[in-house]
């Protein structure tokens, strides 16, 4: 058995789940029926099986959108270096922040990586300069803004297959 970051034990996932996993990342919107049909199982363990997935934190259904396309004029990645002993209280505060809908800390030990989705440079200022430089063990800032996607596609499968 694995472990989460909680600490609490999980069970690991099977073929049948990593089957569900590529169906759902090809179309979020199949139904748990069709999920069935095709993989040869029942709805029912569709169903629960989906609700493990899900709490479990392997998958998370949502509707991946395009911020560019539905208003947002500002949207990028910050890098934040981080003095390693506040790694832990800087993770706590960034995940307050709601601008920013993406955190990871990068090798180094001194890097947390994040995306953010913003209205204007007036709203990207206040998040650098008012929110995120004022965490206490903040060391500094690079920011980079996108221009446009060129590629996003989530149907990478698992690493869990034979």
């Amino acid at each position: 058995m694995k472990k989460n970051n909680s600490g609490n034990r999980r069970k690991s996932i099977d073929p049948t789940d990593c089957r569900m996993i590529e169906l759902l990342q090809k179309d979020g919107r199949i139904s748990n029926t069709e999920i069935a049909k095709t993989i040869g199982i029942s709805e029912a363990t569709v169903r629960s099986r989906l609700q493990r997935l899900i709490s479990e934190e392997y998958i998370q259904i949502v509707a991946v959108s395009n911020p560019l396309k539905l208003g947002y004029e500002v949207v990028g990645t910050i890098r934040i270096h981080v003095d390693i002993k506040k790694m832990d209280k800087i993770i706590r505060e960034l995940k307050a922040i709601k601008a920013l809908w993406h955190i990871v800390q990068t090798t180094g030990g001194t890097g947390i990586d994040t995306e953010f989705v913003l209205k204007s440079l007036d709203e990207l200022n206040r998040l650098i300069f008012d929110r995120i430089n004022r965490i206490d063990g903040v060391l500094r800032t690079e920011t980079t803004l996108f221009l446009n996607y060129i590629k996003r596609e989530y149907d990478w499968g698992t690493a869990l297959e034979s």
